[in-house]
């Protein structure tokens, strides 16, 4: 966890200082910059004898820009913003974002704790240029030991490659979006993943019949946007997802209470196999439908049949997609097989688009094969202050860590904004070899497990 013996190298507001070889030395590099290595980046900026620099192959931060749909909003509160739960002096917060683009009062008239899911976007990109240490277009194509305890970094940009010596690396390279493999050799501009949906939407909108799979609140809110415009057009609408239902994410206050870093302690002191079989009943405190879109969606379909028959939209909980075919059916794209798991019946629908709502995947880590530590599934094995643990290798003073790759290990909270300061924090802590940012022992009123009754006895 903490630096080795030679002093650190401070990342100039300029750039890197280069050795004779080439090579640039620094403590951090991280890889990805979605918002929680963007958060993290952040708060090391303040950080002196920490010199850090940021990777993104993309050539800009762009937020989910598939599903930037006009009235979306975070499913956290404005609170979650990249820094403020660490440091809410930060000059880096959405407050002060607001301040600096003279909306503050603006917001304060909103009057509301769950901002646009645009803003975010806006704030979040506003942090990235005004980072010195993050680099956009520029991709990290391998890490690998350098044989004295540190990492090497090979990076590829317009510019050429670029090679980095670093004492620890972040990984924050984020999820790719999932598509069933029925459907994953068939995408193209009438079957996409959700991820894609406002590139799409043209022609979504246009078809005569279209199928969204899946009910979490991205595939609600797609279902939302086509009801909008489908009910008056007359557009077959079928919604069709393998879970039990379409139920409301748990948003009540005791329940949030597991998204806090003592629920992620108490997780992750459990056994694998038990963080499995808790985890699997957990889908509802962080997948679901928002009670808003919900609303939204119900509101539509009762307006639309007031003194008119029922439009033609179809939902149905509890079937899963068996296959994928061209349809038959003159004018028709796509025949969808889905099975109904409780009845244990088989039916075919024809339809012309197909909207695959089904989430994301952890990516790759850009790392060589048994170099780090995984579990009977493939999955990466993460100690509690988020560094991935090494497969066969001597411990050394430096680390690898991980963003959003560990919710096998630290349950629920892991993809969550709100978790992601507090985890920055720990890395920072542990970049530094001392404490930059507290960490409460308590922030929650809900006691996990019983180690600390037993304590409540002793005393």
């Amino acid at each position: 966890m903490r630096d080795t013996e030679e002093g650190p190298v401070r990342v100039t507001r300029t750039d890197l200082a280069n050795k004779s070889d080439g090579t640039a030395n620094v403590d951090v590099v991280g890889v990805g910059l979605g918002p929680f290595n963007l958060g993290l980046a952040a708060l090391l900026e303040p950080v002196e004898d920490v010199s850090a620099i940021f990777f993104e192959a993309e050539p800009d931060f762009a937020w989910h820009p598939g599903l930037m749909l006009t009235g979306t909003t975070l499913q956290v509160p404005f609170l979650a913003d990249l820094v403020t739960l660490a440091d809410p002096t930060s000059r880096y917060s959405f407050l002060n974002y607001l301040h600096e683009h003279d909306r503050l009062y603006r917001f304060y008239f909103y009057e509301r704790f769950h901002v646009p899911r645009q803003e975010y976007d806006a704030y979040a990109r506003w942090v990235a240029h005004g980072l010195p240490t993050c680099r956009f277009g520029h991709r990290v194509e391998s890490v690998t030991p350098d044989g004295s305890g540190a990492w090497t970094v090979r990076v590829r940009s317009a510019h050429g490659a670029h090679t980095y010596r670093a004492r620890s690396v972040v990984f924050g390279v984020g999820s790719r979006p999932y598509v069933p493999p029925v459907g994953q050799d068939l995408l193209g501009d009438d079957l996409f993943h959700a991820a894609d949906y406002l590139t799409m939407r043209g022609k979504a909108i246009e078809a005569e019949a279209v199928t969204v799979v899946g009910s979490g609140q991205s595939a609600g809110e797609i279902v939302a946007d086509l009801l909008e415009t489908g009910i008056h057009t007359g557009q077959r609408l079928d919604w069709f997802t393998r879970s039990s239902g379409f139920f409301p994410m748990e948003y009540s206050k005791l329940g949030l209470e597991h998204f806090s870093p003592e629920y992620t302690t108490y997780f992750h002191s459990l056994p694998a196999s038990t963080r499995d079989r808790v985890r699997a009943g957990q889908d509802l405190l962080y997948k679901g439908l928002s009670e808003q879109t919900s609303e939204r969606i119900y509101d539509l379909l009762y307006t639309a049949t007031i003194d008119r028959p029922d439009p033609p939209v179809t939902y149905v909980a509890g079937c899963e997609l068996q296959d994928v075919q061209p349809s038959p059916t003159p004018g028709r794209q796509w025949r969808l097989t889905w099975h109904h798991v409780d009845e244990d019946r088989t039916v075919a629908r024809d339809t012309d688009v197909v909207i695959f709502a089904t989430g994301y995947r952890p990516a790759p880590l850009p790392v060589p094969d048994g170099l780090i530590q995984r579990d009977e599934y493939g999955r990466p094995d993460v100690s509690r202050d988020y560094r991935l643990r090494l497969d066969g290798q001597p411990p050394h003073p430096s680390s690898l860590f991980t963003q959003n790759a560990e919710l096998h290990t630290h349950g629920v909270g892991t993809p969550d904004l709100g978790l992601g300061a507090y985890r920055n924090s720990v890395i920072v802590n542990a970049l530094a070899g001392r404490e930059i940012y507290h960490v409460p022992e308590r922030t929650v009123f809900q006691r996990f497990g019983t180690a600390a009754l037993d304590d409540e006895t002793r005393h």
